[in-house]
């Protein structure tokens, strides 16, 4: 089965997709690998992926053995798998880990107001068959990994809907942003 391990940039996905015992498929090198991609968004500073080719491709690379479970890693995930786990993380926390990642302002309060918002757990809501979703605010990336291996073995089942940064919005609209 394809799970995607899915969330706001910054969130931990990579941390925790190291340590688990599945196979993982890091979406994001797969667009840039094997020239996925449509081009470069020089608003966002990103590639644009080519959703159909990229969905082409993880269809051969997660079907080759269709019993096995295979994560799926990227802020976008969600949209190619039927279970969905969304990592959450503080927008407060959050913002210092895009930051030392060299994010600008403005892609910094972008993923923010994304977090605070709920939009990638929305849209895995809207994708999927089942969502989980784990707080990784105050927990390890070994702690975290526990967890999604716990949901996929079918062990733990956290449902969506009890963590709520909403009371972030007035702080992160406060925040400056460069033109950049």
């Amino acid at each position: 089965m394809r799970i995607a391990l899915t969330g706001t940039p910054g969130t931990g996905k990579t941390s925790v997709a190291r340590l688990l015992p599945y196979r993982v498929l890091d979406i994001n090198a797969l667009i840039k690998d094997e020239m996925l991609h449509l081009g470069s968004d020089p608003n966002r500073g990103c590639l644009v992926a080519d959703v159909d080719a990229l969905e082409k491709r993880i269809n051969e690379l997660a079907g080759a053995k269709p019993d096995e479970d295979v994560v799926l890693e990227s802020h976008f995930s969600h949209q190619f798998a039927p279970v969905a786990i969304v990592l959450r993380t503080s927008p407060k926390v959050l913002r210092d880990r895009l930051a030392k990642r060299g994010y600008s302002e403005k892609k910094i309060k972008e993923n923010l107001e994304a977090e605070a918002l709920d939009v990638i757990l929305v849209e895995a809501v809207e994708w999927c068959d089942q969502v989980h979703e784990i707080d990784t605010t105050q927990r390890s990336a070994e702690e975290t990994a526990d967890l999604v291996t716990k949901i996929i073995r079918g062990e733990a089942k956290l449902p969506p809907g009890k963590i709520d940064w909403t009371g972030d919005i007035d702080w992160i609209g406060e925040m400056d942003c460069d033109p950049g």
